[in-house]
């Protein structure tokens, strides 16, 4: 998917040119996974896929927009947004998040289209939620602010969706920088772009399974995360130390330690891990990767068979400096951190051997660091 397909169906729907293009990158997460929604840090990349939408003002009091995925329309009202389903449930959520924010909104027409995998743990919702939001602020001609949109987006998932997910999804595809890493503090939302290590390479591996966010465990973990801070007596788990979570660990039941545990030393690697990464050193980074997928897998719960055989196949590989799961979990990807030299046959064996494994036929992709939502005239 790219601009040009975009405008040529645009042209071809609606007799006439859109009058800009906006684009938002979906995001890998590198680690600092279920952090987010902890007051935690998290280590995200915005990636070379995207979503387009070409729009041009309607002069209407509605939303129209085509999708070339899943050719098939949706209009919403502005001034009475309903809930919908599948794709459809974003426009409307975007449009009630900022008339709730009392933000003005204009009509507009548009075709929206993408490359970005659905349900594979790269926030094709959030890049969804973004490219709304930019296309909104040009059409009604109000000023963008990375952190206000990003909360704006999260406030859509939350309150309208009804996933309780954190802000680093919508504040990375936001405000991410091309050739770089975005570290980000949850708590303070302050952001930090880190470069990215010159000699390694980012690979995302989609196990062809997914889960659904919102009939998941996802809801559940954070509501397990909340009563733990309140066992351990904290406002989050940001704010309690491994050392101090070991000596008062006896509060807790059985799966509140475990995912406690996960959450606090999770917060550690991620420091761990930008700290590596400013040093260029991809090897301490993939270690920490390494660590990351054993505590999802085993204290936090939201591997699933097909991860574990990914990330264990990847592991193995030469070259593989180290690999985990990404995202939410429980299907959908893990990403690898490869030495650039071996990312052809890296990709090929992993491929290879996870199919024989699970008679599955996986996607395997090298992934550029990209940059945040964006938006240009067509001229």
């Amino acid at each position: 998917m790219d601009k040009s397909k975009i405008i040529q169906a645009f042209q071809s729907r609606y007799e006439t040119t859109p009058t800009h293009l906006v684009r938002a990158p979906g995001r890998v997460n590198l680690i600092g996974e279920h952090t987010d929604y902890n007051d935690g840090f998290v280590l995200p990349m915005a990636i070379d896929r995207f979503i387009w939408i070409g729009f041009q003002l309607n002069q209407k009091n509605l939303v129209s927009l085509y999708s070339l995925n899943y050719q098939s329309s949706t209009q919403v009202t502005l001034d009475n947004p309903q809930h919908k389903e599948n794709w459809e449930e974003y426009v409307a959520g975007v449009i009630w998040s900022l008339l709730a924010s009392n933000y003005s909104v204009k009509g507009w027409k548009g075709v929206l289209g993408s490359n970005i995998p659905v349900g594979a743990g790269l926030s094709s919702s959030a890049a969804l939620e973004l490219s709304l939001l930019k296309t909104h602020s040009l059409v009604a001609d109000w000023p963008w602010e990375n952190l206000a949109m990003a909360k704006l987006a999260q406030k859509t998932e939350n309150k309208w969706v009804g996933v309780q997910s954190g802000i680093m999804d919508q504040l990375a595809i936001a405000s991410a920088k091309e050739g770089s890493a975005l570290f980000i503090d949850c708590r303070s939302l302050e952001t930090s772009p880190i470069p990215f290590p010159e000699k390694a390479r980012v690979i995302v591996m989609d196990t062809m399974t997914r889960r659904g966010l919102k009939d998941s465990e996802y809801n559940r973990r954070v509501t397990q995360c909340q009563q733990a801070a309140e066992g351990l007596g904290v406002p989050s788990l940001r704010d309690i130390s491994l050392k101090r979570f070991q000596r008062k660990v006896d509060v807790l039941s059985e799966t509140t330690k475990r995912r406690a545990r996960h959450v606090i030393s999770e917060n550690q690697r991620t420091l761990q891990a930008a700290k590596a990464m400013r040093n260029a050193d991809a090897v301490t980074l993939g270690k920490l990767m390494n660590e990351s997928h054993k505590s999802l897998r085993d204290d936090y719960e939201v591997s699933s068979p097909e991860l574990n055989i990914m990330v264990e196949l990847a592991q193995q590989e030469e070259g593989c400096y180290g690999a985990r799961m990404t995202g939410a979990g429980l299907g959908g990807c893990a990403v690898a951190l490869i030495h650039k030299e071996v990312s052809d046959t890296f990709t090929s064996q992993v491929k290879k051997s996870y199919s024989k494994k699970t008679g599955l036929q996986p996607n395997l992709y090298e992934c550029s660091a990209a940059s945040g939502v964006s938006a240009l005239p067509v001229p």
